[in-house]
């Protein structure tokens, strides 16, 4: 997987150096997908909010993004980050040690059906990672944020770099035409999972697209010129061919704690 050293071209250029260099840490990412009872998403969020923030960046981890997915009342969505697996793993044995995680988990347990859909992921270069974005307050009104568009792709076997360059490149062009920001581009983190406790999705060979829009009416426009699309429509075709899974489009709107998309983004 360490194949991908060079720098997309116009990919690239939708990250701010200045906020690159904040977030070059971050180089190992989860993205979690929850499945929960139904009418229990609000519960968990309320609760994750309150209890599991501020303790869990307590060790060296980053939340940063949380979401409800659009198209599934009981799915929630979350994204956190570490420096590299050995952080990882020393910043979940800790959490998952903690008073905060021991008071509270049967509570969030008790919202949930399944918690093992977790992709392990890393930047697909220095420049495609997440930006940084203040932590929202706990009492912080969710206005402004806008829409998130995740697209997940996965591959039969190894991800062909050239492959993955298209499919950057033609995602990218549309979501500029749409006045959306790209947020990041991650692949499959190919390290074994070394926090056994809780599991992930190993084996498999993704390309993970994040783009920040500032309302439905751009996603709109997104996913109709998306469709309409050669270039996409080769390039998903190309790198999905023979593939396990069908590629996923997550449609996803931040809540009130979520770091992305920051109140600037889309705009």
């Amino acid at each position: 997987m360490r194949e991908f050293a060079y720098v997309l071209t116009l990919a690239s250029a939708f990250v701010p150096p200045a906020l690159a260099a904040e977030t070059q840490d971050i180089g190992v990412i989860e993205l979690r997908q929850y499945t929960l009872h139904a009418g229990q998403r609000d519960v968990l969020i309320e609760l994750f909010e309150r209890e599991f923030v501020e303790s869990q960046e307590a060790y060296p981890m980053r939340l940063i993004g949380l979401f409800r997915d659009l198209d599934q009342p009981d799915r929630f969505v979350w994204l956190r980050g570490f420096a590299n697996m050995s952080t990882r793993a020393q910043a979940l044995s800790g959490f998952y040690g903690s008073p905060a995680w021991k008071e509270h988990r049967d509570a969030a347990n008790a919202t949930m059906i399944d918690s093992d859909n977790v992709l392990l992921l890393r930047p697909l270069n220095a420049e495609t990672g997440f930006q940084d974005a203040p932590l929202p307050a706990g009492d912080a009104a969710n206005r402004g944020r806008g829409v998130v568009e995740a697209r997940l792709l996965y591959a039969r076997s190894g991800l062909a770099p050239e492959r993955v360059q298209a499919a950057v490149e033609a995602l990218d062009d549309v979501l500029l035409k749409a006045g959306g920001t790209r947020l990041a581009v991650l692949v499959s983190e190919s390290a074994a999972n070394n926090f056994p406790r809780l599991p992930v999705r190993e084996g498999e060979h993704v390309l993970a697209w994040f783009a920040a829009l500032p309302d439905e009416a751009a996603r709109t426009r997104l996913r109709e010129s998306l469709a309409g699309s050669p270039a996409w429509i080769r390039a998903e075709a190309a790198l999905t061919e023979g593939a396990p899974r069908a590629p996923e489009a997550l449609r996803l709107a931040p809540t009130a704690r979520s770091r992305l998309p920051s109140a600037r983004a889309g705009h």
